[in-house]
Formats: C-alpha cells, structure tokens, sequence
C-alpha cells in the first residue's frame, strides 16, 4: 500500500490543476468578444482552433507548475502568472491581426492557426521559464 501514498497529493494537485482549467476557461471566454462556444457548436472551425491553440497554451505553464511547485500557494501563484501570460497573448493576436474576432466569427482558418500557434509558443517560453 505504500505505493498509495501520493495519491492525496496527486488528488489535490490534479484537481487545483483542474480549478485552474476552469477558471481560464471561463476568464477567457468572457476575455475574448467572439462567443467560442456558440461558434464551435455551430460548427466553425477557426472558433475551436483558437480555442484550443489558448487552452494547450494554458495547460503546458500549469503543467509546469503543478510539477515543480512545492506547495499549492506556489502552485496557484504560478498558474496565476501562466493565466495572466496567456490572456497578454491573446492581446498580442489582437494586435498582429485587426479584426480577429471577426476573422474567427467569419471561421477564417488562417487567422484561427496563427493565434494557436502563438498561445502555444507563450505557453511553451512561459512553462520553461518556469525555473525555480
């Protein structure tokens, strides 16, 4: 039985881990002027293509953190910074590409991929940097 003895760590790291999904979820969703959800529903491609790209981008800072943090007040402070990194990154999407929320109600793919790809990339400088 002792190989179950962090399973409450892992329990309470796994689920302030999925706290913080839900938390960037729902400040993103109300972050961006598009309404992903209702797009994605619909069918468009571009809507869950950034979504995704921002979510992976969240998650590889978090995972990061949940890995190296000592505690869960160094866990949420990091997540916290991986949080702020990725809505920063949604502005500089913003700034590359005028016009993105209607790019992406408009399901242009292009857009949509560029965005990804550089939520990720935030999300990839923001997990290695977390160095402590």
């Amino acid at each position: 039985m002792s190989y179950l003895q962090g399973l409450p760590a892992f329990a309470g790291y796994f689920g302030v881990g999925l706290g913080f999904v839900a938390l960037f979820l729902a400040l993103y969703l109300q972050f961006t002027p598009h309404r992903e959800l209702q797009l994605i529903r619909a069918g468009n491609l571009a809507a869950s293509t950034a979504l995704s790209g921002a979510l992976a981008g969240f998650c590889l800072p978090l995972a990061s953190a949940i890995a190296h943090s000592v505690s869960y007040a160094d866990l949420a402070l990091w997540g916290g910074i991986a949080l702020a990194a990725q809505l920063t990154a949604f502005l500089l999407v913003r700034m590359l590409l005028p016009g993105f929320p209607k790019r992406i109600e408009a399901g242009e793919q292009a857009a949509a991929v560029l965005s990804a790809t550089l939520q990720v990339g935030v999300g990839l400088l923001n997990a290695a940097a977390m160095v402590y």
